[in-house]
């Protein structure tokens, strides 16, 4: 079996075969309190194809050593996919890579950002600027940026349907603003906030951006050159790519002026009790022994992604929202938080009368597997006054079948919760 492509047309052909295209995520075949496992957490975690776990395993299995260390054949081997998986990051992304940082994630991403680019440079009387709908990771690190260095933190609102307010966001672009960190896609209310036009906005006002493309590079057609952003952060297990994989994209001018984040091996070039000479970006922000099988299996679902055609998914995606939005506005008592026609395959709702916890538990036991709770996202759900939502997050894998699954237990866990 080809390990780096899935059984299917190629992207520039028509649509792929859906069916086939589950065949290859064994995890779906399998059984939940002893119904048909409905797998709508998506937004959380995607699932992993055979092609992955097989790349996973095969590097364990056939040549398991460190990267960047050793000129034996296995050391060589490793290396080269370990750097073929940025390259091929990069290409997804329509960036260089040597402007490709590999960590654990948009959280180590943001982080970065936060602790080597934003304490150095900031002071008080500066303003970040961040969106209400802002997942806890692009909202905490600025908060510890501020106290640290005495800049303030600013909130650009949002309106009823989920939408940002960009004139109100363009409005809080004043010259006090150094940074602007924004989301691509709402992690709970699924909106695809206009990133390019954002940036350009900021850009004009010498505003660097960061722009968390967490919940965007999984869905869409990802060109960070055409955003314009400065920075921009991803996560690999949304991608369908092992945990604990992700990388921070920076322009080039700004990964050479930011020290290091960490320190250790392999982020070095020369070390002496005198100082240390660091190494060019971006393995200067890379220190230690890597998650090296992750990236490898990173890599190929990548391939996994672009054999598909992130068009094709995307259309996918897009209709399987459709159905499931209409279903759900079918049954009476339900509240729909993010409502903008340009949004992801996310749906966070409440049902009259059931905590969301309950709800979700009591749909568990159905063999459905959603979100409940605050989604680390707790300022947005205090704009919309509720303590915590159901989520739905779906993905190019889910099926038009399982919908009507969903909707056949929800109606009846809303009748067992009266």
């Amino acid at each position: 079996m080809n390990l780096s492509s899935p059984r299917l047309i190629h992207p520039s052909a028509t649509a792929p075969d859906w069916d086939r295209v589950r065949a290859d995520f064994p995890l779906l075949m399998r059984e939940v309190n002893g119904k048909p496992l409905v797998y709508f957490d998506n937004a959380n975690t995607a699932q992993k194809p055979l092609q992955v776990i097989g790349a996973v395993d095969e590097f364990y299995r056939r040549y398991n050593a460190n990267v960047s260390r050793a000129v034996h054949a296995l050391g060589t081997e490793a290396t080269e996919a370990y750097e073929g998986a940025r390259a091929k990051l990069a290409r997804f992304l329509n960036v260089r890579s040597d402007e490709l940082v590999l960590c654990s994630g948009t959280t180590f991403a943001i982080n970065l950002v936060a602790y080597s680019w934003a304490l150095p440079r900031l002071k008080a009387g500066d303003v970040i600027l961040v969106s209400r709908m802002e997942h806890h990771a692009n909202i905490v690190p600025w908060q510890l940026v501020a106290q640290r260095t005495g800049a303030t933190l600013r909130v650009a609102e949002i309106l009823p349907d989920g939408s940002l307010d960009l004139d109100a966001l363009h409005a809080a672009m004043t010259p006090d603003v150094k940074l602007l960190a924004v989301t691509h896609v709402s992690n709970v209310l699924g909106t695809i906030n206009p990133v390019r036009e954002i940036c350009r906005e900021a850009r004009k006002r010498g505003i660097v951006t960061v722009v968390d493309g967490s919940q965007a590079a999984p869905h869409l057609r990802v060109d960070v050159q055409a955003i314009g952003c400065d920075f921009y952060a991803i996560t690999g297990h949304k991608m369908c790519g092992p945990t604990g994989t992700g990388a921070l994209w920076a322009r080039r001018e700004l990964l050479q002026e930011m020290p290091p984040f960490l320190g250790g091996g392999e982020m070095i070039k020369e070390v002496s009790f005198d100082g240390t000479v660091f190494n060019d970006a971006p393995h200067k922000f890379e220190a230690g022994t890597p998650n090296i099988a992750g990236f490898i299996g990173l890599g190929v679902a990548v391939d996994y992604l672009d054999a598909l055609g992130r068009d094709h998914i995307a259309d996918r995606e897009q209709a399987l929202l459709a159905h499931f939005t209409e279903e759900l506005q079918r049954i009476d008592g339900v509240r729909i938080f993010g409502t903008t026609p340009h949004k992801a395959a996310v749906v966070s709702f409440l049902v009259d009368g059931a905590h969301s916890h309950d709800l979700a538990t009591l749909l568990d036991l159905q063999g459905v597997a959603v979100r409940s709770g605050q989604h680390c996202a707790h300022p947005l759900l205090q704009y919309y006054g509720v303590a915590a939502t159901c989520r739905a997050s779906l993905a190019f894998y889910n099926t038009h079948d399982e919908i009507e699954s969903f909707m056949v237990a929800l109606k009846k866990v809303r009748t067992l919760l009266g």
